[in-house]
């Protein structure tokens, strides 16, 4: 069973995506940015805003953060990585998910970050 999972709290998709899917009792949820800060150049403001709009889809599935079991962060510069951990720690304070950090050449909007999140009920 696949249901779309959508919230006005979070910005809607910018193509033919859902901002989530939850399958069972596993929710998807697709890469986000902080698109209403794009373009910006502030890690922190923009790693906030993404993890509050995560924060939106994971309640609208209800769930939240500690439901999260893996997380893929795609950022612009990896010399931000160190300000971007001190920002998303404060979201994932026990139990942090499995998670990965690639630099990326460019992303949408030409936003500094993207965070796409699977969570399980």
């Amino acid at each position: 069973m696949k249901k779309v999972i959508y919230t006005e709290k979070a910005p809607a998709a910018i193509g033919p995506y859902s901002q989530a899917i939850l399958a069972g009792n596993t929710l998807y949820i697709s890469g986000q940015i902080a698109l209403d800060l794009a373009p910006l150049n502030d890690i922190p403001a923009e790693t906030r805003k993404i993890l509050e709009n995560i924060g939106h889809i994971l309640a609208e599935a209800g769930m939240d953060y500690s439901h999260v079991v893996k997380s893929s962060i795609f950022l612009k510069n990896m010399d931000d990585f160190a300000t971007l951990n001190e920002v998303y720690g404060t979201f994932f304070t026990e139990n942090p998910p499995a998670r990965e950090t690639v630099q990326v050449a460019r992303l949408p909007r030409d936003v500094n970050v993207e965070i796409s999140i699977i969570a399980v009920k």
